[in-house]
């Protein structure tokens, strides 16, 4: 027993050995893990903000980093070799920086969060499809009073709605006593939906207990760039009002599938295909019309050009008949010539009697 468990114990001890042998060894002048993931973080916080600040204020670029390295108690030309020495070793560099990018996100939330409450509106609404984008309370409380008789919304759409979402605004109301809702005490709920090029509105009057919920959608209209909405319970002079109380609030976005515009696509590309076809075959069909005529054409020349001697001689001696009327030309030129030599004649005897006269 006793050689056995020291032969196990001997098996760990190597085991042990060989994975302490197998770990990367980092050199001492190189900064630790967990410090350089903290420098790191607060090295490209630095490099953030020292982006952006104005042309007039670039120095600070230089005091923000120098004041990181002092913070930790180090160098610039410390942090670079370390550098060196890490992206030697990725695997080391991208576990550091995997916790510094979700320390950054973390921080970007915070951030976000904060800026949202600053100026009183949503921060950027989650990516996806069937996503709530409601960013506020979801219970309220009116009493149809002239202080407390409304609530409205606005909320800024961004980058992650699409063309064609469908928005849902859902409620659920709930009439308290003394006086339960009738017709002259009816809650309104509205929805307005501003788009790049038109707006849509819904609107319903409740006069009954539950869930309720407005649906928008729009095919055509562009970019969507705001929504709004409103919760209306107004009270009766002289009378006690019932409270209302509505919770439950979502805003509901969905994504379309764009099934529709595949579809449409897709009957699109089969006209276009069906035009190049038929174009390709009135195309074929005149290529091979004019290559038959060009090949008609050919032998029509080449039984031209069969032909023997001696027809080609009979040709030549055989004259061909002419018309009268090329005949009647032929005749009028003919005598249009001789009339000419007459006339040069004529001038050629009056020149030599001019020439001798005066001799005389």
């Amino acid at each position: 027993m006793k050689s056995r468990f020291r032969f196990h114990l001997c098996c760990v001890c190597m085991l042990a050995l060989a994975i302490v042998g197998c770990k990367v060894k980092r050199p001492d002048d190189v900064i630790s893990e967990s410090k350089m993931e903290n420098l790191l973080y607060d090295y490209h916080l630095a490099k953030s903000m020292g982006d952006n600040l104005p042309y007039s204020e670039n120095y600070k670029k230089a005091l923000y980093l120098d004041a990181v390295f002092k913070k930790y108690g180090t160098t610039e030309a410390v942090f670079d070799s370390s550098l060196v020495w890490y992206t030697r070793n990725t695997e080391v560099l991208s576990k550091i920086y995997e916790k510094v990018s979700k320390r950054l996100k973390a921080q970007q939330n915070e951030i976000n969060h904060l800026i949202a409450l600053r100026d009183n509106k949503p921060k950027m609404s989650e990516s996806g499809d069937s996503i709530d984008v409601w960013p506020w309370k979801r219970l309220i409380r009116l009493t149809g009073e002239m202080m407390n008789d409304q609530y409205a919304f606005v909320l800024p759409a961004d980058t992650n709605y699409k063309d064609r979402d469908t928005l849902v605004w859902e409620v659920r109301y709930h009439f308290l006593e003394p006086m339960l809702a009738d017709s002259l005490r009816a809650v309104t709920m509205a929805m307005q939906v501003i788009y790049e090029k038109d707006t849509l509105n819904r609107l319903e009057t409740i006069t009954d207990p539950g869930v309720h919920q407005l649906r928008l959608y729009a095919d055509t209209l562009g970019v969507m760039k705001e929504i709004k909405g409103f919760i209306y319970y107004p009270g009766v002079q002289g009378e006690k009002a019932g409270a209302l109380l509505a919770d439950r609030f979502s805003l509901t976005r969905y994504h379309c599938s764009d099934s529709l515009s595949v579809a449409e696509r897709d009957s699109i590309n089969q006209l276009e295909a069906l035009k190049t076809d038929s174009l390709k075959k009135v195309s074929d069909q005149k290529d091979t019309k004019i290559s038959k005529d060009s090949l008609r054409k050919v032998d029509d020349l080449k039984d031209n050009q069969r032909i023997s001697p001696e027809e080609m001689n009979r040709r030549r001696t055989v004259t061909p008949e002419k018309k009268p009327e090329q005949i009647e030309v032929e005749q009028h030129i003919q005598q249009e010539k001789i009339e000419q030599r007459r006339e040069r004649q004529l001038n050629q005897r009056r020149n030599q009697q001019r020439r001798q006269s005066p001799s005389r």
